[in-house]
């Protein structure tokens, strides 16, 4: 990964964009690139949005992806979109909410896990890393529930 790739994570407090960030964040570094993440919390606490940048590749400077620059967009609800879509890059790519059947989601909560395995089709990371940063990011007996949200993610 010689570019540097940058992906805006964002969505309401309570919703899981830190903790999507975080995953992203250890499963890039697990693959050996260099990698800085920025996060804006606003009023998170009371539902506020939230949003995380993360860039990484083989040197990475600054952890703000300037506006138009984001490859990725990962938006957890849609009323997040309008609010975040200027970071998007022309020609990059938004991952909505609406991209999981949310039926299929054995734990609702699950959305930003899964919307990390829509991601991670375009990413290349190892399916290994991912799994060993959703491990050590969440508590045991949430893992399995949130590899099947990652995994419909994939599919």
């Amino acid at each position: 990964m010689n570019k540097i790739t940058n992906v805006t994570i964002a969505g309401l407090g309570g919703q899981g964009v830190l903790k999507a960030s975080d995953i992203l964040t250890a499963a890039v570094f697990s693959s050996g690139c260099d990698i800085k993440k920025s996060e804006v919390h606003g009023m998170s606490q009371r539902g506020g949005s939230v949003s995380s940048d993360i860039r990484f590749g083989a040197k990475v400077l600054s952890p703000m992806i300037p506006r138009g620059t984001a490859d990725y967009l990962v938006v957890l609800t849609e009323d997040q979109v309008d609010n975040n879509i200027d970071t998007l890059r022309e020609g990059g790519t938004l991952i909505k909410p609406d991209t999981i059947d949310s039926e299929k989601l054995t734990n609702k909560r699950s959305i930003n896990v899964a919307l990390l395995g829509v991601l991670s089709k375009h990413l290349d990371i190892a399916e290994s890393c991912w799994h060993e940063a959703i491990r050590n990011h969440l508590p045991e007996k949430l893992f399995d529930v949130n590899i099947e949200a990652f995994n419909l993610g994939r599919r």
